[in-house]
């Protein structure tokens, strides 16, 4: 009895708090699936699909690889830009002569970006209440 052994590349990336586990397959017929559906029906607007496949778009790598991603977190623009850099960062390690472009294009930088946490004694982040004199 044969074992089939799948090879695939493995990648993170996060945004804000949302995190995406990339499995790309190379040679594939382009397929992406997002949390068990495709792309375009879990990103519901071009845009949001665009982002999150524009690694491709800027490796000039199109249809060439299969994926299946698992994003958790955030919500669903985060999720596409953390679907973004986890693409990025797979396609990298497959072949690292994309890493230029990739770089020049400023998709394998992580976007630390966060809401700031509310403090004690402020309406929102920095927000002060109104002072009044008397």
């Amino acid at each position: 009895m044969a074992t089939k052994t799948q090879t695939y590349i493995r990648a993170i990336g996060r945004r804000k708090t949302s995190t995406a586990i990339v499995h790309m397959t190379p040679k594939g017929k382009g397929t992406c699936t997002v949390n068990g559906k495709d792309i375009k029906v879990y990103f519901m607007t071009p845009d949001l699909a665009s982002v999150a496949m524009s690694s491709f778009t800027a490796g000039a790598v199109e249809n060439l690889y299969d994926m299946t991603v698992t994003v958790k977190g955030g919500g669903i623009h985060s999720q596409a830009e953390a679907v973004r850099h986890a693409i990025t960062r797979a396609l990298v390690k497959e072949t690292e002569e994309l890493r230029v472009p990739l770089k020049k294009a400023g998709l394998l930088k992580r976007d630390p970006r966060a809401k700031e946490r509310r403090k004690f004694g402020l309406k929102k982040a920095r927000k002060a209440p109104t002072w009044s004199k008397r």
